[in-house]
């Protein structure tokens, strides 16, 4: 079974380990930790896991966020994965930074790689893994602070959080959506 693991985020120094690279940071952690190496491919870094009779292809868009959506369709259609295997991990403003939530479907709730990535797909029913990042910004800041780093208070939790979200990622593959939604999605990561 083949399944494509997409993280959001930007390429570029300026925008590693921001709070809207988050994607890039969990995938980039799954890879690492099942011994995995990224490669520059069509539209995307790109690795290949084989961990317990999964394929995953992951992939981190270097599109730029708000064209994602052409990177996903390139390697959902290559690689031959119907989009109930795809599962795309992204940053969520709307929940806060203690949360993760699994979703096998929904809106894009006015983030641009997601919508990006309807438009590609003409679907909202796609897996979707959403990590809070929080929204501690005063009004009309919201840009600057998805584009922003962590809080050196921030960033214990936040590693712990990327380690749960790759736990959270081997659950969906091994014991489905469900059980990871069950697992997963009322817990705190404080």
């Amino acid at each position: 079974m083949k399944i494509l693991l997409a993280g959001l985020g930007n390429v570029g120094d300026e925008y590693a380990h921001t709070r809207h690279n988050i994607g890039f940071d969990v995938v980039g952690a799954f890879v690492q930790r099942h011994g995995g190496q990224f490669r520059v491919d069509r539209l995307a870094y790109v690795a290949e896991v084989k961990w317990k009779g999964k394929q995953f292809v992951c992939v981190c868009p270097t599109t730029y966020m708000n064209l994602s959506g052409k990177a996903i369709k390139y390697w959902l259609d290559k690689e031959k994965i119907d989009t109930a295997s795809l599962l795309v991990v992204v940053d969520d403003l709307a929940l806060p930074l203690d949360k993760i939530r699994i979703k096998p479907g929904g809106s894009d709730a006015g983030h641009n790689g997601l919508k990006s990535i309807q438009d590609a797909l003409g679907t909202i029913q796609y897996p979707k893994l959403r990590f809070g990042i929080g929204s501690d910004y005063p009004k009309g800041k919201q840009a600057d602070f998805v584009l922003s780093r962590w809080k050196s208070t921030e960033e214990k939790q936040v590693a712990d959080k990327i380690a749960h979200a790759v736990d959270a990622i081997e659950v969906i593959a091994t014991q489905g959506l469900e059980a990871a939604m069950n697992l997963y999605n009322q817990k705190s990561f404080t």
